[in-house]
């Protein structure tokens, strides 16, 4: 028996070595594994998004309530581009992602100032400013019918046909981005903006004694958040070819809370394991009630008191592991 926690400890050593590569690997045969394509890919753009929103609030213990304007903000942004402009879609992700980013900047601003329960409503209240601009705009954004029309057609890459109506390209299209994004995310927690970011959630006051600038990095942290959160609404956008005014919503906010809590707050595996267990879920259970958020909400409720370090979190508590392997 020892023996084989000690395999086990030394194989997810192994993956936590080498997690972009693992979780490429995972992502890579996400596909095959769930019922139909069209889950896989939300499973990989809220994946992404738990990621971002874990950035700041597994990495950084702030807890923010408004990071579903991000998501919003991005896939709004990229549709605007693509159907009041023209512009291509690659040129219309990137605004997306530099206009979330810039949301985050602002928001950001204003909610490092506050601490605790303050920081969390204060979040809250900006992003439901950013819903009802965006509500309001109707001749852009759609209004309550949402954005529509933002297609990307087939288009050649080095000889080949990209063809987006196939879901198993338009799954590994979005891979490409949102494994960029988790190779960068691995490189800011491998940085020594990440061992900051752990020793101002450990103890804020002993790191600024330290002399590192809290609120610089608050707010560094907070737009980086947000421009990954900004790509998987770009993605999404591109996924769904319209953008729903509840991009913008607080639940969509609520998720992002929910899934990295889920999978394991703090963990690099963990938003997309929330991200899994929770759209798997919804999915299974929609066919049987149309109460799925009850069930769903008991089964979190279940990990919280039970699994407090969430499922990822919690089988790393389990094996022998080093720090790094989260």
């Amino acid at each position: 028996m020892p023996s084989t926690q000690t395999n086990l400890a030394k194989i997810t050593q192994a993956i936590a070595r080498h997690r972009v590569i693992s979780v490429a690997i995972a992502l890579l045969i996400l596909p095959f594994v769930m019922p139909y394509e069209a889950l896989a890919i939300n499973i990989l753009v809220f994946g992404l998004f738990a990621m971002g929103f874990n950035l700041l609030f597994g990495y950084m213990g702030l807890l923010s309530f408004g990071h579903g304007a991000f998501l919003g903000m991005g896939g709004y942004l990229t549709g605007i581009s693509m159907v009041h402009f023209s512009l291509p879609w690659g040129l219309a992700i990137v605004i997306g992602v530099l206009g979330a980013a810039l949301g985050g900047l602002v928001m950001g601003f204003l909610a490092i100032r506050t601490r605790g329960i303050y920081f969390s409503m204060v979040t809250l209240a900006l992003g439901q400013i950013i819903y009802y601009i965006f509500y309001k705009a109707e001749s852009l954004t759609g209004g309550e019918n949402g954005l529509r029309g933002v297609k990307v057609d087939s288009f050649s890459f080095f000889g080949f046909t990209v063809d987006l109506l196939n879901p198993i390209t338009k799954y590994y299209f979005i891979f490409i981005f949102a494994l960029a994004a988790i190779w960068f995310v691995s490189r800011i927690l491998n940085s020594p903006l990440g061992a900051v970011m752990e020793a101002i959630r450990e103890n804020e006051k002993r790191a600024a004694a330290c002399g590192f600038n809290v609120a610089r990095t608050k707010l560094l942290v907070f737009i980086l958040s947000a421009g990954i959160c900004g790509l998987a609404g770009s993605l999404r956008a591109l996924h769904l070819s319209i953008v729903p005014i509840d991009s913008l919503h607080y639940l969509q906010s609520g998720q992002a809370v929910m899934m990295s809590i889920l999978g394991g707050m703090g963990t690099f595996f963990g938003p997309f394991i929330g991200a899994a267990v929770m759209l798997y879920l919804e999915d299974v259970i929609t066919n049987f009630t149309t109460h799925w958020m009850l069930v769903v909400g008991l089964i979190f409720m279940f990990f919280v008191l039970f699994f407090p370090q969430g499922i990822w979190g919690s089988i790393l508590h389990k094996l022998p592991l080093s720090k790094n392997s989260k």
